[in-house]
């Protein structure tokens, strides 16, 4: 047996994801050049008793990547690795960041048709803990794939579509790691388009009584609700003609640079200092963000830095019951002695047919709380979480939560699809940790 490759670092470093509040100890990192240094590397790990997980770029909040074995990081295993224009597919490989993708996608006119808010996760990451947008008939990344390739746990390499390995791919698609670890993605795509987008303050009362028809009325809606105040932000894209209108240079530095990070980073710090000066702080906050509409290609509309760090919980619910919910948390929030200098994010995704995506099944809202790194988030979360569950929520995969298999497989109709394909490819849990026992059952 080969004693591994040179890509293999044997000294055991500290990993900690993008948060700081998970940290992992591996008892070695391997960074392959190729599918075939990753398939031995899994084979290595499995003969010595040491489970494997791929990790990103750390952008989760949980536990998902964590271990004490063989973590691997795949960013080496990168690039575009074949474009289909009559399909109207592109293959990439897993490592790749999503900045990257977009970037290369729009060198030669192509685009995903929807993405979430930020980029700089890799692909195989960010479908693989379920990460989306917001959109009427679109939302999820991982909804957008029509082939995957994955290292099985015996180091056989499964390729998998509708077509092939059916029951793989229904689940692989959003596999939170316990399937395998997915090394190339083949997503749709489609010729390059522009998107205009309209910001605008909305009271609270007005954009909850208008919900469902303002997601109606646009292919993608989305708000933020400033706690402690009645004001929210409100964004709308949707399709154009064009031609590109970006933000002034100087328009856009303010809204994107000063105000949601350079500022955002000195006023929640005071707010961490002096958490009694938050509400205060939040209804000067959430007057700064002025109208504005400007038009762009896609992933330079959906997408915005996002340099302050935080730590994030997200729920998706029946899309039905989200104004109640969000009400109640509005009420939670005004009525306790929290202070919460994070807006809080709502989405909309249609239904999707992945085994265990946050909006399988049904259309879903999605409701994100966040907390300031180093801010002390369990009291909010867990109130939150609270009201969340009550109405059936659904927990992101990669965000703060503490459910556990006996609450997901009531939540989820496929979950037992999901666990027995999980035995059958993985019976020795050569890719389990701590947080898949707890999510998935031992």
């Amino acid at each position: 047996m080969a004693t591994g490759t040179a890509a293999q670092k044997h000294r055991r470093t500290t990993w900690h994801n993008w948060a700081g509040n998970i940290t992992a100890t591996p008892a070695r990192v391997v960074s392959p050049a190729s599918v075939g240094e990753l398939q031995e590397a899994v084979r290595r790990a499995a003969e010595e008793g040491l489970r494997v997980k791929a990790v990103g770029t750390g952008h989760s909040f949980t536990a998902a990547a964590a271990t004490d074995g063989v973590l691997v990081r795949p960013q080496a295993l990168a690039g575009i690795l074949s474009v289909d224009r009559a399909a109207g597919t592109v293959t990439v490989a897993a490592g790749t960041a999503l900045k990257d993708l977009n970037r290369a996608l729009a060198a030669q006119g192509l685009s995903l048709t929807n993405m979430g808010d930020i980029m700089e996760q890799t692909v195989s990451g960010a479908t693989s803990t379920g990460t989306h947008g917001t959109g009427r008939d679109s939302a999820s990344i991982a909804a957008q794939i029509r082939g995957l390739e994955l290292v099985a746990a015996d180091g056989r390499v499964l390729a998998c579509s509708e077509k092939e390995n059916p029951e793989v791919f229904a689940a692989a698609r959003l596999g939170i790691g316990a399937l395998g670890i997915v090394t190339a993605i083949t997503f749709a795509v489609e010729p390059l388009f522009f998107l205009t987008a309209r910001e605008e303050p909305m009271a609270f009362d007005r954009v909850t009584a208008e919900f469902d028809q303002h997601v109606a009325e646009n292919e993608h809606f989305e708000f933020y609700w400033f706690p402690h105040t009645g004001n929210c932000n409100t964004k709308r894209n949707n399709r154009s003609q064009g031609p590109a209108a970006p933000p002034g240079a100087v328009s856009a530095w303010v809204e994107d640079e000063l105000l949601s990070n350079g500022v955002f980073q000195a006023v929640n710090s005071l707010g961490r200092a002096v958490p009694a000066a938050v509400p205060a702080i939040a209804r000067v906050a959430s007057r700064a963000l002025s109208a504005r509409t400007y038009t762009d290609i896609p992933y330079k509309v959906f997408t915005s830095p996002r340099r302050v760090r935080f730590v994030e919980m997200e729920y998706a619910l029946p899309r039905e019951r989200l104004v109640e919910a969000l009400r109640e948390l509005k009420a939670m929030v005004d009525r306790s002695p929290l202070r919460i200098s994070f807006p809080v994010e709502v989405r909309t995704a249609p239904a999707d047919d992945i085994t265990l995506s946050t909006a399988s099944g049904r259309e879903s809202a999605y409701i994100a709380v966040h907390m300031y790194k180093g801010t002390p988030y369990q009291a909010y979360f867990t109130a939150a979480e609270r009201i969340f569950t009550a109405h059936g929520g659904r927990p992101h995969w990669g965000k703060v939560h503490t459910r556990d298999a006996e609450y997901l497989a009531g939540v989820y109709p496929r979950f037992g699809e999901f666990t027995a394909l999980r035995d059958r490819l993985d019976p020795d849990r050569v890719f389990g940790n701590d947080y898949l026992r707890r999510v998935l059952g031992a």
